[in-house]
């Protein structure tokens, strides 16, 4: 099986300066990136995968050309009409994925964000596996499940009041559907919806899940995000072994 593994990041942020070269617990995050495919090379000798940067960030290219965690990551360019804060990140992985498939037919794409890096081996696993098992699906992304019901608890403003987002006559939260947030760490992609059009948003199409643990659900895209990130991943690292074997391998690079 042919994988590709996109990991997308571009120069500056409006939200969060340059978040993507940020060093969480002293290791640059996009380290923890590259552990997790590291560890899935290793675990899956058998399969072919290939690894993609799309950046127009001269520092991070420098920051992946010079790591040893994983070898021949090809640089994919960042198009200056994909580095908006405007463009839907399923096009730049879109482009990724065209500019990589001239050498080799792939069978999964997946995205691993850089400022979403609490995530175990296993839970890729999980991605990969549930979309291939289902020829309909389109993606799978990474979820986990939601502490808020938009059925029970959350609300938004119609009109001049404010009223439930998803109309219902539920008098418990355990009573409404099971609601899921996305935690933006990870997306596997049929090759085929990449090659078709995309004139909806991801969340439009035949997509599957994998559930991960709640405290897993943060993702970095302010200050106060960070400060947090580095609170709470020192925190699980020490109760989750699946996590702990990300550090673990991510801090050996920087020895």
């Amino acid at each position: 099986m042919n994988i590709l593994f996109t990991i997308c990041g571009r120069a500056g942020s409006k939200g969060f300066k340059n978040k993507n070269l940020k060093q969480l617990n002293g290791v640059p995050l996009v380290y923890y990136t590259l552990s997790v495919i590291r560890l899935y090379i290793d675990k899956h000798p058998e399969e072919n995968v290939t690894v993609a940067l799309n950046t127009d960030s001269i520092e991070l290219q420098e920051l992946v050309a010079t790591q040893h965690i994983v070898e021949n990551v090809i640089l994919a360019k960042r198009k200056e009409e994909l580095a908006g804060d405007a463009v839907a990140k399923v096009e730049v992985i879109k482009d990724t994925y065209c500019q990589c498939r001239n050498q080799k037919d792939f069978d999964v794409v997946v995205d691993l964000d850089i400022t979403s890096p609490m995530r175990r081996l296993c839970d890729v696993e999980s991605a990969i596996e549930t979309l291939l098992a289902d020829a309909n699906c389109d993606l799978v992304y990474s979820v986990v499940p939601a502490r808020r019901s938009p059925y029970f608890n959350m609300v938004e403003k119609k009109d001049y009041y404010y009223r439930k987002i998803c109309p219902s006559m539920y008098t418990a939260r355990q009573q409404a559907p099971k609601s899921y947030e996305l935690n933006a760490s990870i997306y596997a992609y049929s090759p085929k919806f990449l090659s078709g059009i995309i004139d909806k948003t991801i969340l439009d199409y035949n997509c599957g899940v994998v559930v991960m643990p709640d405290y897993l659900v943060l993702d970095i895209d302010s200050e106060e995000d960070f400060e947090m990130m580095e609170i709470l991943f020192e925190y699980y690292v020490k109760r989750d072994s699946g996590l702990r074997e990300i550090v673990t391998r991510a801090a050996f690079e920087m020895k």
